[in-house]
């Protein structure tokens, strides 16, 4: 299985090629901005040095959201125009799947995963992985940084806004554990691909996954 898997959600652009269990090349720019004009040389970079054409791909994925309207437009755009020009799947990833897949194996089988992704509109988005899953059992849900639900079990935190997260819920007598995973990398992101290709976790399409309708300002007058 070879699969190349893009990410724009959050404050980084990174591109990989995965194969056969491990990454073969990777590709990252952190920066909130910018995204849609670094992706598509990222793409031809990491192809160059995994020594793949895009043809001999058998999936392109990427990170669906939650996370910034831009980025995540211009990141699915690239991976639904590869796929369709090479005829073959587009595979979604969820923001908190892709950093869960990020962590070491020990540590998300013993903890809850938590992602927490800073909305900047004074709220987060909460997506819960249980101990030992690669995938979400409901979608993301908003919440104000202080009506955070209190974990039931030990949980890992990841996301933008992992640490202010683990500030709050630690100051009300949860057990957290504040890893660094913050933003998703590409590579962790095709692992679950992966799975989805293999039929391992449900299927999910390349297409926006907005918890909450992107901000939009009308022009002057409207």
């Amino acid at each position: 299985m070879r699969i190349l898997a893009v990410d724009g959600a959050l404050a980084r652009a990174s591109a990989a090629v995965w194969a056969d269990g491990m990454v073969l090349a990777q590709a990252a720019q952190d920066g909130a901005r910018g995204q849609a004009t670094a992706l598509p040389p990222m793409v031809a970079r990491v192809l160059a040095e995994a020594g793949l054409a895009a043809t001999e791909l058998d999936a392109v994925a990427a990170v669906v959201g939650p996370g910034g309207f831009t980025g995540l437009r211009a990141a699915l755009a690239l991976a639904q125009g590869l796929a369709l020009a090479i005829g073959r799947p587009a595979i979604g990833v969820t923001t908190g799947e892709a950093l869960a897949a990020a962590l070491p194996a020990a540590l998300r089988g013993s903890h809850a995963v938590w992602s927490v992704i800073d909305t900047r509109r004074g709220r987060v988005l909460l997506e819960r992985i249980a101990a030992g899953a690669s995938a979400a059992a409901a979608p993301p849900e908003p919440f104000e940084l202080e009506a955070l639900p209190l974990p039931d079990q030990p949980v890992a935190l990841v996301g933008d806004a992992a640490e202010a997260a683990a500030a709050s819920l630690l100051a009300r007598g949860a057990t957290v554990h504040l890893t660094e995973s913050w933003l998703p990398q590409a590579g962790a992101a095709a692992a679950v691909a992966a799975l989805r290709a293999s039929g391992e976790l449900s299927p999910r399409a390349a297409l926006p996954l907005y918890v909450e309708p992107p901000a939009v300002r009308q022009p002057p007058g409207a």
